[in-house]
């Protein structure tokens, strides 16, 4: 397979030659530059470039030469911090400078967190004294096993102009081809993100979806990554390769995955590279192994922040397909396992992290039902839509990705309309410590009542389907909010534009908290008030199996009828007693222009604009009415004037 031409993306690559004084740093990028060894050069050179045709892979280099003087370390501690590569200069004739990199400069460049290539070179080796003639392997194998951040190692000669082009070449490969990120040298095999791309890679070229690259197929691949046909002879030549190391490699229809990967394991081995890095790079992906930003449609995501985002009918219509293929035995149960399945042609599974992990509701078999998965990709298509359609691609999507996505329309505009149009409504939970807001999520996603209390210390979400009647589902989004947090949320302006609906929980049974719960509804109503993001709002009484506080009803009467919102909803989590709260929160969030609650200043601030509003009506009547009279005064003045 042939090398690959300048990767996308990489107009050039800098070099640092770094290493103690009197190494030959100086002598060795004068040499590869001008092809011939000087016997006086400069201390310290001025940068050098290399033109894009000194190496196949058209790629300009510079090279920055550094001083190992103590008064200069600040400047050298800058240029290793922009470096793409650094190459680490010893004499091969000075053992002791040998003993400093693993004692100072492979320690410095951590310290300085410089986490780019490191290419170890043993210049003056046409100085070593024969009698110490020593492997490099021996020599380096224990300063590679302790810094993994060494790519290469090599040995030169300046002077009789000994590997001395090798260096730089070797440096620019490790900056566009990485080992690190395909291939782990300790245990010799491919790493599992390069493992899950070359996957991805394998599918999308198996246009029969047998299992296997025909040698159609196999050409087809090879003349889109590298522009050039195989010949039926080399088509031969490569599966006997493999078939004869790896019998399941091959089989009567062709290539297997098994033989795909073990080719490009072979190519790593082998230290070409550039092969692989060549297949990854027409297929999209970058030096992280993810796929290159201009893949996704970020601007298809743009929107004001009461707008959300929502997969289209046609992205639900591939997953439940997705769904389906995945779970085998077809009882609307996809295990762990099978979810792993799912993504693992993705650099890895989307959901084994917070927020997405455990938002979702479990069958009794710990896995999820079709409507448990469309709920963790609505959750995760609302809160960050760009790595929603990545994982889309990742896992096949054939569409133009900006058709997987919708935004929906202003909520502004939904309540001069006073209807919603979305399929997904988030709603904001909050409530004083021990209120029930716990209680009331898990039981949103089917789990167990449980008496023991853990306060919740960070944003937690939880995510279903709600089914309203005539069978119509929405998804709705709980998003958890410790009183503690609350402070920080109304701290910004636009806090408040992603709530469609705001629910406030508090103990029935204990008059401070829902003191406090009120005191979160004023605050919340009124930050609404002031930026123009005012939000639905429902309380909860939780905790109904216990006895209500003393003037309970009074209370929560005069609060909801002072606000204008409905009466607190009461529910036990306990008892399962929950009347029918979650179908009540997704039709208060559908009319959004209801059950918004008034705080006393934004109703002072309503009747000073009309009051403002009827005097500005009151003027330009009046203003009408002096005009009317003057124009009137003109004419009987004319007609006058006209009979006199």
């Amino acid at each position: 397979m042939a090398k690959s031409l300048n990767p996308e993306g990489k107009t050039g690559v800098r070099i640092v030659v770094a290493g103690d004084r009197g190494t030959g740093k100086s002598s060795l990028i004068v040499t590869a530059a001008a092809d011939t060894f000087a016997a006086n050069v400069p201390r310290l050179l001025p940068p050098t470039r290399l033109p894009e045709d000194f190496y196949p892979d058209r790629v300009p280099i510079t090279i920055i030469d550094t001083s190992s003087n103590p008064e200069d370390r600040g400047k050298l501690a800058a240029e290793l911090k922009r470096a793409d590569a650094v190459v680490l200069t010893y004499a091969c004739d000075q053992p002791e400078t040998l003993n400093r990199l693993s004692t100072f400069w492979l320690p410095e460049l951590r310290q300085l967190e410089v986490k780019v290539p490191v290419i170890v070179v043993g210049c003056r080796l046409d100085l070593r004294d024969e009698l110490q003639q020593v492997s490099l392997e021996q020599v380096m194998s224990p300063i590679m096993q302790q810094f993994r951040e060494i790519e290469t190692c090599i040995e030169c000669s300046a002077y009789k102009h000994i590997q001395i082009p090798e260096v730089f070449y070797y440096a620019q490969k490790a900056v566009l081809h990485p080992t690190g990120p395909l291939f782990d040298q300790e245990s010799q095999t491919l790493k599992p993100r390069c493992v899950r791309a070359l996957k991805r890679i394998f599918i999308l070229c198996d246009h029969d979806r047998d299992g296997a690259l025909s040698d159609a197929e196999l050409n087809d691949f090879q003349v889109k990554c590298f522009n050039a046909p195989l010949q039926p002879s080399e088509i031969v030549g490569v599966k006997r390769v493999v078939q004869d190391k790896l019998v399941e490699g091959v089989n009567e229809r062709g290539l297997t995955l098994t033989g795909f990967l073990f080719l490009h394991a072979l190519f790593i081995e082998k230290g070409r590279l550039e092969t692989t890095w060549t297949v990854l790079r027409k297929f999209g992906y970058n030096n992280d192994i993810k796929l290159s930003d201009d893949l996704i449609p970020h601007s298809s995501f743009k929107r004001a922040p009461d707008q959300s985002v929502e997969l289209t009918n046609e992205a639900i219509e591939f997953l439940k397909g997705v769904y389906e293929l995945f779970d085998s035995d077809l009882d609307n149960n996809l295990r762990p396992i099978e979810v792993e399945d799912v993504f693992s042609t993705a650099p890895e599974s989307p959901w084994n992290d917070a927020p997405y992990k455990d938002a979702a509701e479990k069958t009794a078999l710990g896995g999820l039902s079709l409507d448990a998965f469309l709920s963790e990709w609505a959750l995760m298509t609302l809160l960050d839509p760009a790595r929603s359609v990545e994982n889309l691609i990742y896992i096949g999507y054939p569409g133009d990705p900006s058709s997987a996505i919708r935004v929906t329309r202003r909520r502004r505009l939904d309540r001069k309309k006073q209807q919603s149009e979305r399929n997904v409504f988030q709603c904001f939970l909050l409530g004083p410590t021990n209120a029930g807001k716990s209680a009331l999520m898990n039981s949103f996603l089917g789990r167990p009542y449980s008496d023991s209390y853990s306060p919740t210390t960070d944003e937690r979400y939880a995510v279903n389907v709600v089914e309203l009647p005539g069978g119509i589902k929405k998804t709705l989004v709980l998003r958890e909010i410790p009183e503690d947090g609350v402070r920080k949320l109304l701290s910004t302006k636009d806090s408040l534009a992603a709530c469609d609906i705001a629910v406030f929980v508090h103990d029935s049974s204990d008059e401070s908290s829902w003191k406090r719960a009120t005191e979160l509804l004023v605050d919340v109503a009124g930050h609404g008030e002031d930026t123009g993001y005012e939000v639905p709002c429902l309380i909860v009484a939780a905790k109904d199996d216990l006895d209500s506080f003393p003037m309970a009803i009074q209370d929560s009467t005069r609060v909801s009828q002072d606000m204008g919102i409905d009466a607190p909803i009461p529910i036990s989590s306990k008892l399962g007693d929950f009347n029918n709260i979650f179908r009540k929160i997704v039709n208060a969030a559908e009319y959004p222009h209801l059950s918004i609650p008034e705080t006393e200043a934004g109703r002072s601030r309503k009747q000073y604009h009309r009051l403002i509003n009827r005097s500005l009506m009151f003027v330009s009547v009046g203003a009408a009415v002096a005009i009317v009279g003057l124009a009137a005064y003109r004419v009987y003045a004319a007609r006058k004037n006209a009979s006199s």
